[in-house]
């Protein structure tokens, strides 16, 4: 008997594989917490090419954990497989740190070694998932097996948890090269990545590791290949068969065909099952942009995951119980595909409060013009082109025009900046969260400088800067005659745009404020509905999946199974991948659409369920020992009476 974890009858080899589990994906979802915003802000790409990147990163990590199952069953076992893909985990976190890194060549280096990175980070991460969760079930009893797996899963989401919490802050407040540090972001991750292999390999001695048995993906491929090819060629004459993989009997074993039964039928329920992830994983991408247009950001799901686990395990599900509720594992994940769907809805409402609040840049062709007035008198002014917004004429002394949008049919509009008056295209463009812009224009005729985050000098025009929300009542100003008395900006908020006019009054330097854009009035508090629900969703759909997956699988093919369950994840993505490039759509009609969508196939997966006849692979074990000892004393009893007669 093995050793036995502290205080329980766990083995104590699974302290090993869960550890690893957490150090794993604390780098996987490390990296991935500043993915998109590294796209839009680093890569400087648009967020909808940011969005489609980020999918189909996340589709070819659930896409190649059919090559890592293939590998572990058929070759290697999952121990070692574990062991080599997790070195090529590693060195593509290396190759995504140095892509991240200002020096290391232009724009088109940075690309690609950040694509090189991920695609090796996909190979890694991919070919591990369903070896890790199915060699983490080798370790226990059958009885043991949904205790592991929300273990498993709360391993993952506390790695998650402290990630989204650590690069996120490595990235924003740590300095390197003058900007955010995304190579940090990414160079700690990695680190986490080679202390997971080396935790792994520390409990080498005490797991138990299942040898694997042969091609079984491709002797499954050939069985269903002969079934087919056999049913095509049969005759009326043929005797029918109940199953048409009854058909293979005639080269296959009884037993095989029986286990490909068992697969299959599982492998058809997991069809619908993609939409679910469609929604749940657009939390990286979708969400976190609606996050960083509203007045803070947070990551709520993985810490709700932690809470929800024990408390669905411990109070709701033994509660259901008692009611005389029969909640099978289908039928829980049929509820979180409903809870996943009302989140969405709540997504969507978030949405369109979020889109009131937020200027969008002008378009191709477009510029946003707005017009300051820095004379004494009023000031009425007419553009060369037409304005689709008109601009508020005539103009106060020291004060600013609306925002108006003009076509530019080959005129080239710049700011035009004198001392009695200003033409300059509006500070709207996003800052990056948690931030503000701002920017100060002087109406005195010398070098200024003011100090706010540090002293900038400036003569009429500064550069537009960030800077984080927050009062600022005393701001430093200084001109080459003398300092004056500190200027008081008051309160700036969060995602806001200002423009500060400079002018002497008396022996002072004084602050005119125009807010050019408007602070984002939406709080974060808002999201918190829909990641309460769609946590909840997860626990009941994702964490059930995974028990439901392994425990309907024979033994040999858990890991095949288990790579059939994370393919679903892999096709949600493409479908956000579709959507995102094609759909067109204004982001909370998008929202709507993935709801309706989910519910429409949850229904769908309901009937399906409703049909499904559940198993237990241990028997099948019985039954084919039993029918081989049977079949074995018929042998003996024929050749006994062959040597009677003798």
């Amino acid at each position: 008997m093995g050793k036995k974890l502290c205080g329980t009858n766990y083995p104590l080899s699974i302290a090993f594989i869960v550890v690893n589990e957490f150090c794993e994906r604390f780098s996987y979802y490390g990296m991935r917490a500043v993915l998109t915003l590294y796209f839009v802000n680093y890569l400087h790409w648009d967020r909808d090419l940011s969005t489609a990147i980020y999918h189909a990163f996340t589709s070819l990590c659930y896409f190649t954990p059919v090559l890592g199952a293939l590998i572990a069953d058929s070759w290697l076992g999952k121990f070692k497989t574990i062991i080599y893909l997790s070195i090529v985990y590693v060195i593509g976190h290396v190759v995504k740190s140095v892509g991240a890194i200002p020096t290391v060549g232009d724009t088109s280096m940075h690309i690609a070694l950040s694509m090189v990175g991920l695609i090796l980070i996909a190979f890694g991460t991919g070919g591990i998932k369903p070896c890790v969760a199915a060699f983490g079930g080798d370790q226990f009893e059958p009885e043991q097996t949904r205790k592991f797996f929300s273990i498993f899963y709360m391993a993952i989401n506390a790695g998650s948890v402290l990630s989204m919490i650590v690069t996120p802050i490595l990235r924003g407040d740590v300095k390197c090269f003058g900007d955010d540090c995304y190579a940090l972001a990414f160079g700690v991750p990695a680190v986490l990545m080679v202390a997971a292999l080396v935790v792994f390999i520390s409990g080498s001695g005490m797991y138990k590791k299942v040898p694997p048995e042969g091609n079984i993906l491709m002797d499954v491929c050939k069985c269903i290949g002969f079934a087919i090819k056999n049913r095509f060629r049969s005759s009326k004459h043929d005797v029918k068969r109940k199953h048409w993989l009854d058909w293979a009997e005639e080269k296959y074993s009884k037993r095989l065909i029986q286990e490909i039964k068992m697969v299959l039928r599982v492998l058809t329920l997991y069809l619908p099952l993609p939409m679910f992830w469609a929604l749940f994983d657009q939390q990286g991408s979708r969400w976190t942009l609606q996050a960083t247009r509203m007045n803070m950001a947070m990551m709520l799901n993985a810490l709700l995951i932690l809470i929800f686990v024990p408390i669905f395990d411990f109070i709701i599900y033994p509660l259901v119980g008692l009611c005389r509720v029969n909640i099978t594992p289908l039928r829980k994940m049929a509820c979180g595909m409903i809870f996943a769907a009302i989140a969405f809805g709540l997504a969507a409402f978030v949405e369109i409060n979020v889109v009131k609040s937020v200027v969008e840049p002008a378009g191709p062709g477009e510029s946003l013009v707005q017009v300051y007035n820095l004379m004494e008198g009023d000031l009425s002014l007419s553009l060369p082109v037409p304005a689709s917004d008109p601009l508020k004429m005539p103009i106060s002394s020291f004060q600013v025009s609306g925002q108006g949008l003009i076509v530019l049919k080959g005129l080239f509009v710049h700011c035009l900046c004198f001392c009695f008056s200003c033409i300059r295209p509006s500070l709207c463009s996003v800052s990056k969260p948690p931030n503000l812009c701002y920017s100060f224009i002087s109406t005195l005729p010398e070098n200024t400088s003011v100090m706010t985050k540090w002293w900038q000098t400036f003569i009429y025009l500064s550069h537009i800067h960030q800077l984080f929300p927050g009062r600022y009542p005393s701001v430093k100003c200084e001109a080459p005659t003398g300092v004056f008395s500190n200027l008081d900006l008051g309160l700036l908020d969060f995602g806001a745009s200002y423009t500060f006019i400079l002018k002497k009054e008396g022996e002072n330097i004084v602050a005119a404020r125009f807010e050019d854009v408007m602070a984002n009035n939406v709080n974060i508090a808002w999201q918190i509905p829909q990641y309460v629900l769609i946590t909840v969703g997860e626990v009941m759909f994702s964490v059930t999946g995974l028990e439901f997956s392994y425990s309907q699988a024979p033994a040999n093919m858990k890991s095949v199974l288990q790579a059939g369950w994370l393919l679903t994840v892999a096709f949600g993505n493409v479908i956000v991948l579709i959507v995102a490039e094609g759909g067109g759509l204004e982001q909370w009609a998008e929202f709507v659409l993935f709801a309706c969508l989910l519910v429409a196939v949850c229904i769908i997966f309901s009937i399906m369920a409703y049909f499904y006849t559940y198993v237990d692979p241990s028997q099948l074990d019985k039954l084919y020992q039993q029918d081989a000892a049977k079949g074995e004393s018929e042998d003996e009893l024929k050749m006994t009476e062959k040597m009677t007669k003798l």
